[in-house]
């Protein structure tokens, strides 16, 4: 079933249904560690937190490393999305097939969460929802965790690539004339930060949304849909539901909140730049505004 299912699940939805034999919990949590070199450069490293869940996690969840478990490792771009059979594997040894209904968490209801949430969509899975608040929320609403690890049994998953939900940097160029947001921090937009050895700057004519801006910082949930709208508009975001929009971040990952927030909203035309600034930022062949 393809977009079945409400996207965004609370801690006591979750806590109702914990039992329920067609859902799959799968923890995400994990880290992008930022390295001040000076001089406007920045070092990104991306962590997994596997260690985090063996210690504890939701009961009846299992575990992904965004940085290695939905990757493609042949492709020299980072954190690229896994290609269709290598997603499928991994599905399959996680018990999650075609009709499960998978809710995903990181440490807040945030990038990571939705970046499996949108690799479940673009590979046809509409039965995918993500955890508001995540871990933190759970947590400190005294709810069940345990260190026990779920065991696993046989699955088939189909992967049913939707190309329309990814695409690449030919992709953003020929898109050029339509609306192409860059969801990564004010320093990185503005061209004040560049990653690793990267150029700085963005996408000539993207407008900003940083995807952090989407949450509220207390709780970790998503802001209400009234005042992500207003954050939308403030960003130049159309009203116009059939609109395209490409969203790009620095891996895609971050890129995938504002996706998740306006496919809530009903947006039906969103595309994730994958390279993002990771492929975009290393191109001299591609244009750079500051």
């Amino acid at each position: 079933m393809v977009d079945g299912t409400d996207s965004l699940v609370s801690t006591g939805w979750l806590a109702e249904h914990l039992e329920d034999p067609d859902i799959r919990v799968v923890d995400i949590r994990g880290y992008v560690k930022k390295t001040d070199l000076g001089e406007g450069r920045q070092k990104a490293e991306y962590l997994g937190a596997r260690e985090e869940y063996e210690e504890s996690h939701i009961p009846g969840a299992v575990y992904v490393d965004w940085t290695s478990d939905i990757t493609d490792p042949d492709n020299p771009v980072p954190a690229q999305l896994a290609p269709p059979e290598r997603f499928r594997e991994l599905m399959e040894s996680l018990s999650i097939g075609d009709d499960t209904h998978v809710v995903v968490y990181d440490h807040s209801g945030g990038q990571f969460a939705t970046r499996l949430w949108w690799a479940l969509m673009y590979y046809g899975h509409g039965e995918a929802s993500v955890l508001d608040g995540g871990w933190g929320k759970w947590t400190n609403e005294g709810r069940p965790a345990t260190d026990e690890i779920p065991d696993t049994g046989p699955a088939s998953f189909t992967p049913r690539p939707r190309p329309e939900w990814r695409t690449d940097a030919e992709g953003v160029l020929a898109a050029s004339g339509g609306f192409i947001l860059d969801a990564r921090d004010p320093g990185q937009y503005f061209g004040e930060v560049a990653r690793g050895n990267g150029r700085a700057g963005h996408v000539p004519g993207a407008r900003h949304l940083h995807a952090d801006s989407l949450f509220d910082e207390e709780s970790g949930t998503f802001l209400p849909d009234g005042e992500i709208e207003e954050k939308l508009r403030e960003a130049g975001v159309s009203d116009d539901k059939d609109a395209p929009i490409v969203a790009y971040c620095n891996g895609g990952v971050a890129a995938t909140v504002p996706l998740f927030a306006l496919h809530r909203l009903g947006y039906k035309n969103l595309a994730n730049y994958d390279g993002s600034w990771n492929e975009w930022g290393s191109r001299e062949d591609l244009p750079v505004e500051e």
